[in-house]
């Protein structure tokens, strides 16, 4: 276990030296009211389409400059389809109500100030009656032994991550 991470501590050195792999520099503060984005056509993957004719849309916010995080706007029309979190996604419902049943069966409508989190690597099903807008906050997920590693850290600084506290 001290041996790979003692590999991966200095590829992560090694790749923080090579020029094309540094962050991209950006404002420390992206600031926009929803609708002063311009929202673009999102087309929805058509087999994944159960019912109806939905038209979705979509404005990025803003992008982390690591690539691992993004948020957006979204807005779709009346229908039902499957859709899959490639990434982790934590949404709030701005304006109207969508009708979920994840992969497990569970099912919840979120409505206007709603809060849902969506698992990466999950599917749900979405029935949109009439339409929906929201913000969606993305996340991907991290290899499973960068995950190991922030556990790590935390049991040793003494911040164990529990739901309802954030480990720094």
């Amino acid at each position: 276990m001290a041996l790979k991470m003692m590999i991966a501590t200095a590829a992560a050195m090694m790749l923080r030296q090579m020029p094309d792999m540094k962050p991209v520099k950006q404002s420390p503060l992206v600031a926009h009211a929803p609708d002063d984005l311009g929202m673009e056509d999102a087309p929805i993957e058509p087999t994944w389409i159960i019912a109806g004719t939905p038209k979705a849309r979509v404005a990025m916010h803003s992008r982390s400059s690591d690539d691992t995080a993004s948020t957006a706007v979204w807005d779709c029309t009346a229908g039902e389809f499957r859709w899959f979190f490639d990434w982790d996604e934590t949404v709030v419902i701005l304006e109207g109500e969508v009708h979920v049943t994840a992969e497990d069966g569970t099912q919840r409508t979120l409505r206007t100030g709603d809060i849902g989190y969506f698992a990466g690597g999950t599917w749900a099903t979405w029935r949109i009656d009439t339409y929906l807008r929201k913000i969606a906050f993305c996340r991907k997920r991290f290899p499973t032994p960068v995950v190991l590693a922030y556990r790590l850290r935390n049991m040793l600084r003494g911040n164990p991550a529990t739901p309802g506290r954030l480990a720094a």
